[in-house]
């Protein structure tokens, strides 16, 4: 096995191929729950929001900085003030700061100019999908990298992600052939960096559709604040090259937080990796690409889709031989709420039986539903959140019985979870 450790804090994990899974990060020692095992800060980010705002979205569109993607405080009484760029007043800073450094940076005069163009021309973009807005805004970001950060460029150019046939009618090709065309002609072409030119040239519809796969399977989104009905959407999108090298898995044993309104000073868009329940060395460490809740149908949808592969994971293994799986195309509607409604009866049995069962070893509560536990004990019980809870880290010997929630911040008692939520915490607690 190929194997080459990975720089974290204590030299926890190594990066290995294994196949039929690709490149994967494993444990070089033995973890602990709670464990921070990474913290890995963007080689670029870029707003999760359309050029030409909907309806929907237009009112989320103004609320955060264009740099650090804090929360915007309007009010006269904050001490943070809103500064636009004073070429465009479009796009808003939180703070002097925030605003010189984007400005020599991901906020560029060449970026500046290129999304004011983009803007102008109001009869093409505003009739795409509101995904290809948002690649609009990757593609300025990431050529805009190599020319602020050369050595950022290439490490992006070396993740996964290959481009498919041009002429193909996949989603990646269609949508550089239209946005490399689109920017080509109204943007004035950046020059080339300083650096030796990848092999398929510079600022080319080749090199788009490139860039674009590597969005498409590295880039980690920054959550909004959860919102009174729990629902919390993206802000921002990441690219972060340690963190991209995690593999999925339907239960993980590793879920991933950002602290992006409450981690003060510079490093507040980092995110940290901490471990869910111990894991002896050796073992492969996962993440979950969605939320663990997931049923069986759209967790292979969306891995297809987004991904490219079909997940044979032991969760998947099991469900997959459920009878109320059967998602032939002519019934997929039908199948996919009798599923839910089933899934959610079973888990409630299980969940129970798991309960009675005392299993204290983070395992298997019950061979034909192997997550049952896991959803006992490691999923937030919050209505329509969908996080998983993680102990907090460990304080030297000791391991913590206060889980946190990676999707709405809830803390809890680990004696608690399962129970009647008595063992909730409120944030200030």
């Amino acid at each position: 096995m190929n194997m080459k450790q990975m720089s974290t804090s204590g030299g926890e994990l190594s990066v290995v191929e294994i196949e039929g899974r690709g490149r994967a990060l494993v444990a070089t020692q033995s973890l602990r729950a709670g464990q921070i095992i990474l913290r890995d800060s963007p080689i670029l980010l870029y707003s999760a929001f359309p050029l030409f705002p909907s309806s929907a979205t237009s009112s989320s569109c103004n609320c955060y900085c264009d740099y650090c993607f804090k929360t915007l405080q309007a009010s006269s009484s904050s001490s943070t003030s809103i500064n636009p760029c004073p070429e465009c007043s479009v796009h808003l800073f939180c703070s002097p700061k925030c605003l010189t450094a984007a400005r020599s940076s991901s906020h560029s005069p060449w970026v500046c100019e290129s999304l004011r163009r983009l803007r102008d021309c109001p009869s093409l973009l505003p009739q795409q999908p509101l995904e290809c807005q948002v690649q609009a805004r990757f593609l300025l970001a990431a050529y805009n990298l190599a020319l602020v950060s050369p050595s950022h460029f290439q490490t992006l150019l070396t993740l996964q992600g290959q481009r498919s046939c041009l002429n193909s009618t996949d989603s990646i090709a269609t949508s550089a052939q239209f946005l490399h065309s689109l920017i080509s002609s109204l943007c004035t072409p950046p020059p080339p960096p300083q650096i030796p030119l990848p092999q398929e040239g510079w600022f080319s519809i080749e090199l788009s559709a490139t860039l674009l796969a590597k969005d498409k399977l590295n880039a980690f989104g920054l959550m909004e604040p959860v919102s009174e009905d729990g629902h919390r959407s993206v802000r921002a999108y990441g690219i972060y090259p340690k963190a991209s090298f995690f593999n999925h898995d339907c239960l993980p044993n590793a879920c991933r937080f950002d602290y992006v309104d409450t981690n003060p000073g510079p490093y507040n868009t980092d995110i940290i990796v901490r471990m869910i329940h111990d894991v002896p060395q050796g073992r492969e460490i996962c993440l979950s690409y969605f939320p663990v809740n997931e049923n069986y149908p759209n967790r292979q949808r969306r891995l297809m889709e987004d991904y490219g592969f079909t997940c044979h994971c032991d969760r998947c293994k099991v469900e997959a031989n459920w009878s109320d799986n059967d998602d032939d195309d002519d019934d997929a509607l039908d199948v996919e709420q009798e599923e839910e409604e089933v899934m959610d009866e079973d888990t409630d049995q299980q969940m129970e039986a798991a309960s009675e069962s005392g299993n204290e070893d983070g395992g298997q509560a019950d061979s034909d539903f192997p997550h049952a536990y896991f959803f006992l004990r490691y999923m937030c019980s919050r209505n329509n959140c969908g996080g998983t809870l993680a102990p907090l880290p460990p304080t030297g010997d000791s391991s913590s019985n206060i889980m946190e929630c990676n999707v709405c911040g809830n803390l809890k008692n680990d004696d608690g979870v399962g129970g009647d939520g008595k063992g909730e915490l409120s944030m200030d607690e």
